[in-house]
């Protein structure tokens, strides 16, 4: 397993590289951050004045050469905009959007999980198929309408929740983590329960299908003919099968909300990620664009390896060099 780590390791080098051109070539022929800092009324030796000192005036290979040479040493520019480290704005902003994963995921893995098992077991009562409607709901409904209703009801109508912002944050070390406030908690709770309606019906179907997939097996039936209680076999013996599927995909799902939170983000104005990075775009500040965009392969990179290890550790049978 550890050879197989440092090739996924060296792997990843490559795939670092090779997006490091594609996201710095497409970021940078795109608009002109000069037009978003110079004031209407600026002379074109104005002009030229700013882009020479971000250094826009250079071929783009010669900026990309630049930014590679920075970029190894953790340095990967700083903002058009207000003149800081680009990975320091991102990493600032990152306990936020990485609280609003966890919880959202963690919803999703705690609804889906039963429910899907339910569905799974009982297929044909009208139960099962209320939550499988519920499922296809939750795929079909755009994350922007479920927050804006969200809002609607439960900021709006009723009150019971902001409806945006971070609430009251607690300091540890550098970290600003709200999840440890009562406040931090209400201004999370819709935006996280957004994210979770869409994952939690993914979760859902798929352990509907592993279910459905391991009632038949013979581990599950010498089980019951050992007299086992419905509740050790559910909870030991199937739990434990279909969790294999759940990790692997509550893994890769955790990625994406981690890198496409931005809708959900800008609905709340939610301070992550994903705010900074629209922010980002609509200001034309490539360097935190390109140290965002690097940042969120790494990190999916590093959780897909991950994800492997986890599975070979819930099933042994597997090794980790054929999910290469």
């Amino acid at each position: 397993m550890l050879a197989t780590i440092v090739r996924r390791l060296l792997q990843t080098i490559v795939v670092m590289l090779a997006m490091s051109a594609l996201v710095f070539a497409g970021i940078y022929m795109v608009g002109d951050p000069v037009s978003m800092l110079a004031s209407p009324e600026a002379t074109e030796a104005q002009r030229a004045a700013i882009r020479t000192s971000l250094g826009l005036d250079q071929p783009l290979w010669r900026q990309y050469m630049i930014f590679m040479s920075q970029a190894v040493r953790g340095d990967f520019g700083n903002s058009f905009l207000t003149g800081e480290p680009a990975m320091h704005l991102i990493l600032e902003r990152m306990p936020a959007t990485v609280e609003l994963a966890c919880v959202a995921m963690l919803l999703s893995v705690l609804i889906g999980v039963p429910l899907g098992i339910l569905a799974g077991l009982k297929p044909a009562a009208v139960g099962s198929r209320a939550i499988m409607t519920g499922s296809v709901l939750g795929f079909s409904l755009p994350n922007f309408w479920v927050g804006l209703m969200l809002i609607m009801v439960f900021a709006v109508m009723l009150g019971w929740v902001p409806a945006g912002g971070r609430g009251d944050t607690v300091s540890i070390g550098s970290l600003q983590l709200s999840v440890l406030t009562f406040d931090g908690w209400l201004s999370l709770a819709l935006p996280a329960a957004t994210i979770a309606i869409a994952k939690c019906a993914m979760i859902i179907r798929v352990t509907r299908a592993a279910t459905r997939e391991a009632l038949p097996m013979d581990y599950i039936k010498f089980a019951r003919a050992k007299g086992l209680s419905e509740k050790r076999v559910l909870g030991v013996h199937l739990l434990k099968n279909i969790l294999i599927p759940v990790v692997t995909v509550a893994g890769l799902e955790f990625g994406q909300v981690m890198a496409f939170a931005v809708v959900t983000e800008t609905v709340f104005s939610w301070p992550g990620m994903g705010k900074l990075l629209i922010d980002s775009i609509i200001n034309l500040d490539r360097p935190v664009v390109v140290a965002y965009l690097l940042l969120i392969v790494f990190f999916l990179v590093m959780l897909n390896l991950v994800v492997d290890i986890i599975y070979t550790v819930l099933d042994p049978r597997v090794r980790l060099d054929s999910r290469r």
